[in-house]
């Protein structure tokens, strides 16, 4: 089998020398690969900058992500040589449109004018200015493509929450699946996330809910499922 697989966390560029990221570090997605590898599968490994990555080997291919539209354009190029998406990449929600001096800004100042004004263009931002203000938008839900561009891929989505009730967690990650058309949402709670010990639910379309307690487990949880789906 092909797996695709996305690790890490996206960066969002403010402009050319600052942007805005997450706390990722790709230890699943890494673990993951290494278990479809070790299987003697292929992996493409897509990684966000500061991810953790595999020791080189035959048959995987890393190739590092920068933003979201970059992640986006990359999945849409490699999902038709691929079986199998494991989406474990923590995306940014939002990125920057611009940043300026709140001096800088238009006054007085309305809610059109803030989301239609733009700065003039400048390679780095100075700092200067006390206060600064950026406006962010929302990226596109890179999940929520994937299944319209190749609907007979085998689709493993994540939702992460942080201090909700097992309940909910599990309501929001039925929710996702739907959503999306996902295969299986693996759903995880923030404050159960330590090192290797990461609870998390396997969902899909069957009542039944795994429950995983490692990364180990979870990793090699996603390769049996995979070959599962393909060899039946």
């Amino acid at each position: 089998m092909k797996i695709l697989i996305t690790a890490g966390g996206t960066t969002e560029p403010i402009d050319t020398v600052r942007g805005i990221t997450n706390f990722a570090t790709g230890s699943l997605g890494k673990l993951t690969a290494e278990e479809f590898l070790g299987h003697g599968h292929h992996v493409i490994l897509l990684a966000g900058r500061f991810a953790q990555l595999p020791s080189a080997r035959e048959n995987l291919t890393v190739i590092q992500i920068g933003d979201t539209q970059d992640l986006l354009d990359k999945v849409e190029k490699y999902l038709p040589l691929v079986d199998v998406v494991v989406h474990s990449m923590a995306v940014s929600d939002y990125r920057p449109v611009y940043m300026a001096g709140v001096d800088d800004l238009p006054q007085p100042l309305t809610k059109e004018q803030l989301i239609h004004f733009r700065p003039e263009e400048q390679k780095k931002i100075s700092s200067n200015s006390e206060y600064q203000m950026m406006l962010l938008e929302k990226t596109p839900k890179v999940i929520s493509f994937i299944k319209k561009w190749k609907p007979e891929v085998l689709l493993f989505g994540f939702k992460l929450l942080s201090g909700v009730s097992e309940e909910h967690l599990l309501e929001v990650a039925q929710s996702k699946r739907k959503e999306t058309s996902a295969d299986f949402i693996l759903a995880n709670d923030l404050a159960n996330i330590q090192g290797e010990n990461h609870l998390a639910f396997l969902v899909s379309d069957s009542a039944d809910i795994t429950r995983l307690t490692t990364k180990s487990q979870i990793a090699q949880t996603i390769v049996k499922k995979s070959e599962e789906a393909h060899h039946g």
